[in-house]
Formats: C-alpha cells, sequence, structure tokens
C-alpha cells in the first residue's frame, strides 16, 4: 500500500483564487480560457520589449500586437533570452528593456505567445505543442460517471484547481467501495495539466482507503500513473487517458457488482443459532470478547444473527474505539467475516 501525497501538495500552494467549489465550476472557467485565449505566431526578428511606465515591461511586434506578463510569461522570456529573472526584476524599465534588445532570441523559427486578452500567458518555440484544459475535463464528463470532488480540506480546498500556470483535478466514487483483499476500497484519480509549459499531462489512478484533511490519500493500491510531455503527439495522451479511465470504471462497476451480491448473501446468511454458536465464529475471526458481546447485544435487538447485521454492528462499534490501530484491527476482522458471504 502507499500513502499518495500530490493532492495534499496543491492544498498547500493553492490559493482561494485557484480553487473551484465543484467540478462544473472548473469546467466552466477551463473552457472561457480556451474560448478567449489564442495563439500568436510571431518572428523572433519583430518581438522586442518596451518600458510600460515605470510599473514593468511590455511584450511588443511592432506596433499592432502589444501583450502585457503575468510572472510566468515573464519567466518565460528570461530564459529564451538567457538573463535570470531575478537579475532583470532589480533594473529599471527602461534598462531592462535594453537588455531584452541585445539578449532576446532572433531567426526564423517563430514564437507562440498564448494570450488571453491582451495579457501573453505563455512564450514557446514552435515545437511546444498545447493541449487545452477544456479538453481534458471534457473528457473525464464523458469518461468518470459517479466521480467527484473530495471532502474539503482543512484550509477549504477541494481539489479543484487552476490557475495562471497549470491545472490539477483531484476526483473520487464515494459509493465506489468494495472489498480488495478482506479490506474496503474506493475508486479515485489525480489529472493534471498545463497550457503554458509548467508541467506535464498526466494521470494517476488508485483505489483508497481513506482521505484526511490534508488531502493525504492512505493506503492507495493498484496505482497507475501515465505523463506525457508537450510535443508534437501529446494529443495522442487522450486516448490513453480516456482508455485509463474507462478501465477504472470498469473495474469500479464490477467490484460493485461483485460487493453487492456479498452484500445480499450476507443478509441472508445465518452465522447461528444463537448466541453460543456466533461466539464461536467471532472467537474464530479474531474478535475480542468484549467486542463480540457488544455485537451480538446490538444483533439480539434485531432478531437475527446474520453475517450483515453482525458486520453492521461491529463496524459501528469499531468508529467508538480511540486508538487508529484498533479501529484498523477490527476493520480487518469484519472484512473476513463479511467474506463467509463471498
Amino acid at each position: 500500500m502507499q500513502n499518495l501525497n500530490r493532492a495534499s501538495r496543491e492544498l498547500f500552494r493553492r490559493t482561494p483564487d485557484e480553487t473551484y467549489p465543484s467540478l462544473e465550476a472548473l469546467v466552466d472557467h477551463c473552457r472561457w480560457q480556451r474560448e478567449e485565449s489564442l495563439d500568436n505566431w510571431i518572428s523572433p526578428s519583430g518581438l522586442w520589449a518596451r518600458p510600460m511606465g515605470s510599473d514593468g515591461l511590455l511584450l511588443a511586434n511592432g506596433e499592432d500586437k502589444v501583450f502585457t506578463m503575468n510572472d510566468w510569461s515573464f519567466g518565460q522570456l528570461c530564459r529564451l533570452s538567457g538573463v535570470t529573472k531575478e537579475t532583470v526584476n532589480r533594473l529599471s524599465p527602461d534598462t531592462a528593456s535594453r537588455v531584452f534588445a541585445e539578449t532576446m532570441p532572433r531567426g526564423n523559427k517563430p514564437l507562440q505567445i498564448f494570450a488571453t486578452g491582451e495579457q501573453a500567458r505563455s512564450i514557446h518555440g514552435a515545437s511546444y505543442t498545447r493541449l487545452h484544459n477544456a479538453e481534458l475535463l471534457d473528457l473525464v464528463l464523458e469518461c468518470a460517471d459517479g466521480f467527484t470532488a473530495p471532502p474539503a480540506g482543512f484550509n477549504g480546498g477541494t481539489g479543484l484547481y487552476c490557475g495562471e500556470q497549470d491545472m490539477f483535478c483531484f476526483l473520487i466514487d464515494p459509493t465506489g467501495w468494495t472489498e480488495i483483499g478482506g479490506e474496503n476500497f474506493a475508486p479515485g484519480f489525480f489529472l493534471w495539466n498545463s497550457e503554458v509549459g509548467r508541467r506535464s499531462l498526466g494521470i494517476e489512478t488508485f483505489w483508497f482507503q481513506q482521505i484526511c484533511g490534508n488531502h493525504i490519500v492512505w493506503d492507495a493500491v493498484e496505482v497507475l500513473e501515465f505523463t506525457r510531455k508537450h510535443t508534437a503527439n501529446v494529443r495522442d495522451a487522450l486516448g490513453d487517458i480516456r482508455r485509463i479511465i474507462e478501465a477504472l470504471v470498469l473495474k469500479r462497476d464490477a467490484r460493485r457488482d461483485v460487493f453487492a451480491r456479498v452484500i445480499q448473501n450476507a443478509m441472508k446468511m445465518e452465522v447461528g443459532q444463537d448466541a453460543e454458536d456466533v461466539k464461536a465464529v467471532l472467537s474464530k475471526a479474531g474478535i475480542n470478547r468484549n467486542l463480540a458481546r457488544k455485537a451480538i447485544d446490538m444483533t439480539v435487538r434485531v432478531g437475527r444473527f446474520t453475517v450483515f447485521d453482525l458486520v453492521d454492528a461491529l463496524t459501528r462499534l469499531s468508529r467508538e474505539l480511540a486508538n487508529a490501530g484498533d479501529r484498523t484491527e477490527v476493520d480487518q476482522q469484519t472484512g473476513k467475516l463479511l467474506s463467509m458471504a463471498a
């Protein structure tokens, strides 16, 4: 089993303006970004930076197209020019513009300036291939039926984020619980992308037991990760990601059907005719006498000793235990009891 920290890192680095309350809200934002953003192919020989008063620099291509820059696109311009952002930030706009006049790349290969309105979001060479966040999320809406955001983190983080540099999406199926190796797991996945070159495209699928307020995914199994760089064939990755999500959904549905049959059997299967018979079965499953007695007392009120009723009683009693290790042990024993109905 693994503990996955990817969503936890996102929880702590995202600001409220990058956080979205629902998948629908995130999809709407990303679709808006796609509609309002354009690629501008510009020859390096006609590109220059000019002062914007005393506040910063403008990126211009002749007099027709003039762009402001955000922190990310400004950093890309510095890297393309071979100067450090920290050094340029110490200069006056007028001096900085002269630095870029001397160092800005020249040549025949065009540059991509990806802009929303008048703001340049990114600056790339010709080899970079963009995949829009909205395309990924449209795929999720088509394939990931039943998946939704996890419970909000302790600071209000939802697992659904999009900023000026990248997008991250954390989804689980809260109704997809099933038994794997005698323990309960539910499916989930992380999906990430950047339209501006901040990170690769990727997905990570898994089955988990618990998610804490820090958005750490605890005790994950069947962890699968797939990534792709934003090169010429990046669009092929949409088909790969579709197949990965569909495989997770198919496995969820198959396991859920099996689990449903187990529950149906458990509701019919009686463990014993009286309390003494039940004590013997619970003892064989490793459940201590005190807990077994309480479970039997709760089940007596129902009027029968089925596997389902005993599992339900033990599950409720487990939640009352103060020690997490004790809860885990009882849950494992309860899983063994439930396997009698498999």
